[in-house]
């Protein structure tokens, strides 16, 4: 809608001192422009909208002519007419006034102290504050049409009627009209737009009725592909604030629309995979890859997130809370539930705080016995192995903690599941034994002099520094250890085996 001030509300300035003499019946007029000029016929200049700043120096000497000259003032659509007076007319001509009353073209007089510049700087000023002020509504307007289409179509509708103050209607590609508000279209509406769609011209364009409502009709379209059309019935024809709105509601529109067949597309790839499988046909590995691709990020990779629950009901309702969570997101769920134990697919770019952020809708008491591994970031194709670390990382996590990324425990993963704990205690009785019996019956510390030499990786000078003797003495007991275990600690796998050893020991 224009962008314009009423004729009043300029009058209403006092500061300006102006007095309307004739047209009181057009005050609703809207200025769009203020402008000086004092041409015999300046209508030739204008396009609607202005008030016209005039001392009368051009006006007609005879009276049929002053009134041709506010007749076609009015026939452009010129706003309001401001006479000033104290230069070459001490008043406005009477015959003049009688002209404006009869058109219902406002005219005002301006009393000499008034500098026209002043009127239209004033003018302009309030003109940008009210385009300003529908920006501002606009970018209010644009949020809460995009929440409403999660609705649907009805509520997006709602939202652009209240931001233009307009008859939104939406019509099918068959012409029907689907949806309006608010209330019934008047059957004078209904008509010119189905007049517009008869043509068959355009998708989109401006509509005029008889009694000067303006219709703004925008293509909903996705691709290719018409879904119909949405149109605006308003008092004026759209600004270009309004016309972004229109815009806005339409793409959202196109998108609600989408949504069905894009979903009827997705469905029949699956109906066509779940028959080949049962008829024992081989599956195209592409289009299965394909289905799992919104999982990654941009650059193909993905993290496995790992869910152990105290049981089956609550890995159901954990996978339902992270599904809430995505959806805010607008995310796919790529999910596996297998008892108490689930796992998500998250993006590779997901780290520990995106995975917790996901599962703050968990209740408390849920989520107080809930352990969660995370892997490292892995190829789409590599998804089986990132299921694995995410899982190990699961069984080593504490319960309520948060999400435990397996590279975090580097240095003491093997230790920290309990099936590895179990084979190394196992084999660090069998491998140590000889040691303690040893230091049992002489009194000696063998195993802590084994540890510091191998923590030392074979570095003489530093594992006797750690153990406060001096070399040689430290290597006469690694001799003594060689001899009572029957093995060399020169060789690089001994030596790991025996650390393991030491440690599982410890």
């Amino acid at each position: 809608m224009s962008a314009g001030i009423p004729v009043r509300w300029v009058l209403s300035q006092p500061e300006l001192g102006l007095v309307l003499k004739g047209g009181g019946t057009g005050l609703s007029r809207e200025i769009t422009l203020a402008l000086t000029s004092d041409l015999t016929e300046p209508q030739q200049w204008l396009s609607g909208g202005e008030l016209l700043l005039t001392t009368g120096m051009g006006l007609p000497l005879s009276r049929p002519d002053r009134a041709r000259y506010l007749e076609d003032l009015d026939a452009v659509g010129v706003a309001a007419v401001g006479f000033g007076i104290g230069l070459s007319h001490e008043s406005i001509p009477e015959d003049l006034i009688e002209a404006a009353d009869r058109l219902g073209l406002p005219l005002f007089e301006v009393p000499l102290p008034t500098p026209f510049a002043v009127i239209a700087k004033k003018v302009m000023q309030r003109v940008a504050e009210q385009e300003y002020e529908k920006v501002l509504r606009a970018s209010r307007s644009q949020p809460r049409m995009t929440r409403a289409a999660i609705q649907g179509v009805r509520a997006v509708i709602k939202e652009l009627s209240a931001a233009l103050s307009a008859t939104v209607i939406v019509v099918g590609p068959d012409g029907e009209m689907t949806e309006t508000h608010p209330g019934r279209v008047p059957s004078e509406v209904a008509e010119r737009i189905a007049e517009f769609q008869g043509r068959g011209e355009a998708l989109s364009g401006g509509i005029h009725t008889a009694s000067g409502a303006s219709i703004a009709v925008q293509a909903i379209t996705a691709g290719h592909t018409v879904y119909g059309q949405l149109a605006v019935v308003t008092a004026t024809a759209l600004g270009p604030v309004d016309q972004v709105l229109l815009g806005h509601a339409s793409s959202l529109l196109a998108l609600d629309f989408e949504k069905p067949a894009r979903l009827r597309i997705a469905q029949n790839r699956l109906n066509t995979q779940a028959l080949a499988m049962l008829m024992g046909e081989a599956l195209d590995p592409d289009a299965v890859w394909q289905h799992l691709t919104p999982a990654a990020d941009r650059s193909g990779r993905v993290r496995a997130l790992a869910l152990r629950c105290p049981s089956p009901d609550v890995a159901e309702q954990v996978v339902e809370a992270v599904d809430e969570q995505l959806r805010t997101r607008d995310r796919q769920l790529y999910a596996h539930v297998v008892g108490a134990h689930a796992v998500v697919l998250l993006a590779g770019g997901d780290d520990e705080d995106a995975a917790e952020q996901l599962l703050r809708s968990v209740p408390e008491e849920v989520r107080a016995g809930l352990r969660v591994g995370l892997s490292a970031p892995h190829a789409l194709r590599r998804f089986t192995s990132a299921i694995e670390h995410a899982e190990l990382a699961a069984s080593a996590a504490l319960p309520g903690a948060g999400p435990l990324e397996l590279s975090a425990l580097a240095g003491h993963a093997l230790l920290t599941f309990p099936e590895a704990r179990r084979v190394l205690s196992a084999v660090s009785d069998a491998m140590l034994q000889p040691l303690a019996d040893y230091d049992e019956r002489h009194g000696t510390d063998l195993i802590a002099s084994l540890r510091a030499y191998l923590e030392a990786n074979g570095q003489w000078e530093a594992a006797a520094t750690a153990l406060g003797v001096h070399r040689h003495t430290l290597r006469t007991r690694v001799a003594k250890i060689e001899t009572v275990l029957g093995c060399r600690l020169d060789t690089a796998r001994v030596r790991a085996e025996l650390l393991l050893a030491v440690i599982a020991r410890r």
